[in-house]
């Protein structure tokens, strides 16, 4: 008996240490990945980088080499229909919820030029978790109405990071719509794919507007009670449904980018009919496989991929459904192409 256990307890030790042994080797890994992006050197002269509303994303970086990249976002306040002709007053990036999509890849310098237009009633800046430095860059950037800042980053973390503004009250900007994606990409880019989408969630907490009789505003007692009347991808109800439906082929391999807003919920991102091939975990290095249902933290994201094998519409979701089906978290993906029976196959049964 004291054989059996001696060797029950040394076969977990043994264990023990090699789960520990590949944790620190994932670990240096990484570190040494930062540390090589940080010595790369970005030449040339500086570019302005092309930056995308969703569910649109810019060129994949490829093979290229590091640069230096200029990134332009104006914050603004504007009216915009949240649902069923509802107006709302957002407040934005480049005038589109969530802002716009930012490519770059490691080892990229990037100057991030932030303007608050002159038409703004408070101060903005920006908040990206992509950036190693004191508050993301939100102190560097933070403008009064008209104004504009400047600052400076070396993109040395690979992955998919959200964006913000985090002028105070903080859950008030990102609540009215002011965040975004940043993809950071490997050297030698990410695997090539045949689509790629830009989605975001977000809740969102409304009341009438003082202002103007028939305009919505953001309502900070629902907020702080975490009771959004709409839960939305890409800012609005519908924005993928109908003509706004995202598109593939059969055979082809599509790659989402999503990302969490917020400011509050996690999302349970899942696609009806669809099982993820790939799930690029929180945005980062990690990827998992044969994935249903993968959760997106407030101020969180990740990459999903799948191939699409059979023709028709695929429902995305948050799969707290009644976001979905009551609060307005629901898009599609229209997929095309030749029948597959090999994978599904339905027939109509009938009673004689």
């Amino acid at each position: 008996m004291k054989h059996k256990h001696l060797t029950i307890y040394t076969a977990t030790l043994l264990i023990t240490a090699l789960l520990s042994c590949n944790s620190t080797s994932t670990t240096k890994q990484e570190t040494n990945s930062s540390e090589a992006a940080l010595a790369m050197v970005a030449e040339g002269n500086p570019e302005v980088a092309e930056v995308t509303a969703a569910p649109k994303v810019p060129a994949p970086v490829g093979t290229r080499a590091a640069k230096k990249l200029i990134v332009n976002l104006v914050t603004t306040e504007i009216e915009g229909i949240i649902a069923d002709s509802i107006p709302y007053t957002f407040w934005t990036f480049n005038n589109t919820v969530p802002g716009s999509f930012i490519r770059v890849r490691e080892g990229d310098e990037v100057t991030l030029n932030l303007k608050n237009d002159a038409s703004s009633i408070l101060p903005h800046n920006i908040d990206l978790h992509a950036v190693t430095g004191p508050g993301g860059g939100a102190a560097a950037t933070t403008a009064p109405p008209g104004k504009e800042a400047s600052f400076s980053f070396k993109a040395i973390n690979k992955g998919l990071y959200v964006y913000h503004c985090a002028a105070p009250p903080v859950p008030m900007h990102i609540g009215n719509g002011m965040y975004g994606l940043i993809l950071v990409e490997p050297a030698g880019g990410l695997k090539p794919v045949d689509r790629e989408y830009y989605i975001m969630q977000g809740d969102f907490y409304t009341k009438a507007s003082v202002v103007k009789k028939g305009l919505m505003e953001f309502d900070n007692d629902k907020a702080v009670a975490e009771n959004p009347d709409y839960v939305l991808f890409n800012g609005k109800k519908g924005s993928l449904l109908g003509a706004n439906m995202i598109e593939a082929k059969v055979g082809e391999t599509v790659r989402l980018f999503i990302g969490n807003g917020g400011p509050n919920l996690t999302s349970s991102f899942h696609v009806i009919g669809e099982i993820f091939d790939n799930v690029y975990l929180e945005g980062g290095s990690t990827v998992s496989h044969n994935i249903q249902t993968t959760m997106i933290p407030a101020g969180g994201s990740a990459i999903v991929e799948f191939k699409c094998d059979v023709p028709g519409e695929y429902v995305l979701v948050d799969h707290s459904l009644s976001r979905a089906f009551n609060k307005g978290c629901i898009g599609k993906l229209k997929v095309t192409g030749e029948p597959n029976e090999k994978v599904f196959s339905a027939k109509t049964l009938t009673k004689e």
